[in-house]
Parts: C-alpha cells; structure tokens; sequence
C-alpha cells in the first residue's frame, strides 16, 4: 500500500483524482491532504473514507515519514518550486500537468531533479491513457490507413462564468505565457504526439477574441511532423459548442477520426470498423501507472520529458506568432 499525500485542493483534484484513487483504494492510502486554505483541504478530505489529516502547512505534511508519494494538483505557477520540494522530501511525485510555464522553467526542473533519480517522477498528462488516443495510435503504427498524409483538428471551447474552469482566478490572471492554450494545449499536443510523432516546425497566428482570457484565446497552427506529414490544429476558447471534436487522419489507404472516447476507420468514405469507450477513467489508469513505477520499476508513459516537448510545441506556436515565422520546437533530450 502506497501512503499518499494529496498537495492541492481545487476542482480537479475533487472531481477526477478523489474519485480515482477512491477506485484506487487497494493501492494507495490517502493520509494528508494539504491546501493554503484549510475549507478547500477538509473538502477534499470528506472524499475519502479514512478521514486523511489536513494540512495547510506544505513543508508539515512533506515532513511526514509515513507518506511514501504526493499528488500535486497546483496552479500551473506553482507547479516547479512544489515538485522540487516533494522530491527533496524524498518523496515519489505525480505532478498535474503541465510540468512548468515554459521550456527554461521546465529545462531547469529537469536539472534540479537529476539530484533524486531514485524516485519517480511522473507529469500527469491523463491524455496518454485515453483509450481512443492510443487506439488511434494504434491504428496509425500497423498502417491501417497506410502513409499518413494530412491531419487537421478544430476545437472550439467556450469558456464562461457558466465553466467550472473559467472559475479558478489563476487560469485567467495572466500567469502563465499562452493562457488556456497551454493549460489546456498540452492535453491536444500530447494526444498529436502519440499518434504522428515528433513535431518539426510550426507556423501559428494567434489572437484574443475576449479581453477575460489573457493573453491569448485562439491559435490557428500550421505543423510539419518529422515524418514530413503536415496538418493543422486550430483552437479557440472564446467561443464554442463545448462538443468534443475529432483529430482526423486521412492516409493512402483510409482515413481516422479521433476522440478520446471513439476513433472510426473509414475506407472508401464508409466507416468499416468503430472503437467506442466512453469510461474516460484516464486519470485513474495513470495513477495504476504511477503506482506500478514505484512498485515494480515500470517504464513510464507519462515522463517529465515528455510534458516538456508538450510544452515546447505550445511554445512554439506562441514565439511564431510573435515572429511571424516558422519556428523549430526546442527538442527535449
């Protein structure tokens, strides 16, 4: 039994790892929950069956012998000076995503971190365990679709008062380069990754449609893969249907239409064969993962690096709309 502390407090934290570790409760044994505001931690708390102690004392809850492993769930902000503490701690870490604010914040957190490569250290980027993005990716390695050739993929998100997230002061106060475009980005970047690999450059224009989501709230990318497949990915939060739309893949032999709960393969312009899963357990499948790091050495999915070539893209997009010009992602090793 793995004994953790939970450092974070806010919405995802209650809506999607309380329920998972809860369906977790043979793995990991929730004894600390830490918030800067002790209603915010006794909320969290009263999602679990053992009355876990509340802290709104960081170092005090990290000082603890006992816990093995914390779930950070931070303010993007906060995010690197917290890990960094966790793991000085000793302790094993599973980070929400995205790993830092930008590729220098994150490049030093990679260094500082080469101190405790004795524990795991896990991003929790939940995207890479839905089940229709590794489907899909799936799909795309054993060439169902032959030779990828273009990719395009719209989303388009509304977030207003009426959108828990729209809710959380930090995610709109300008704190972090790109706004809800990395906060959310990272999630579609590392969904693209998986299934088409390393991207090699991009061309981006942004804007911001609505002066309440700094600083941007649109990006309309244009993105050349390393295996020379070229595509787009547009997204804006200012305005939407809040619909899931479908990554689509059109290859020599077929086309895919990707979501995280469904991809449909499609020959001749009719559907020959659909994937449906519509549990969207993602965050709970990651902490198994996590769990079977610290307890069996697997390999993780889900690796610092990895958050950080997210983030590089996201970048990307950013430093080329400023410049006007395509730019090469920073490459993470």
């Amino acid at each position: 039994m793995i004994k953790l502390g939970m450092i974070g407090a806010g919405i995802f934290a209650r809506d999607a790892h309380a329920p998972s570790l809860n369906n977790l409760s043979d793995t990991f044994e929730v004894v600390g929950v830490y918030s800067r505001t002790k209603e915010s931690a006794q909320q969290l708390a009263s999602l679990f069956p053992d009355s876990p102690d509340i802290y709104s004392d960081m170092d005090a809850l990290l000082a603890r012998d006992d816990i093995d492993a914390v779930d950070i769930i931070m303010p993007i902000y906060l995010l690197p000076d917290t890990v960094r503490k966790a793991l000085a701690a000793g302790k094993h870490v599973i980070s929400e995503k995205p790993i830092a604010p930008t590729v220098a914040e994150g490049k030093q957190l990679l260094e500082d971190a080469r101190a405790y490569q004795s524990q795991v250290w896990m991003v929790g980027e939940n995207w890479r365990y839905e089940d229709g993005l590794t489907k899909g990716r799936d799909l795309v390695q054993s060439r169902q679709i032959g030779t990828p050739y273009i990719f395009h993929w719209a989303i388009h998100i509304q977030l207003d008062p009426s959108n828990k997230y729209y809710q959380t002061a930090w995610r709109r106060n300008n704190s972090h380069p790109g706004g809800y475009l990395l906060d959310g980005g990272v999630h579609h970047i590392a969904g693209l990754r998986m299934i088409l690999g390393e991207v090699k450059s991009v061309a981006a224009h942004t804007a911001q449609n609505r002066r309440d989501l700094p600083p941007v709230d649109t990006v309309a990318a244009s993105i050349e893969m390393e295996s020379g497949l070229i595509g787009t990915y547009t997204v804006t939060y200012s305005k939407g249907v809040n619909r899931e739309t479908a990554l689509h893949i059109v290859g020599s032999e077929g086309e895919l239409q990707v979501r995280r709960g469904d991809v449909t393969l499609i020959r001749d312009g009719e559907a020959v064969q659909t994937f449906e899963e519509d549990s969207y357990d993602s965050v709970q499948k990651e902490l198994s993962a996590f769990a079977r790091a610290i307890n069996d050495g697997e390999v993780l999915r889900a690796t610092p690096q990895e958050a950080l070539q997210d983030v590089a893209i996201v970048e990307a997009f950013l430093e080329s709309a400023r410049q006007g010009k395509h730019i090469t992602p920073a490459r993470i090793v």
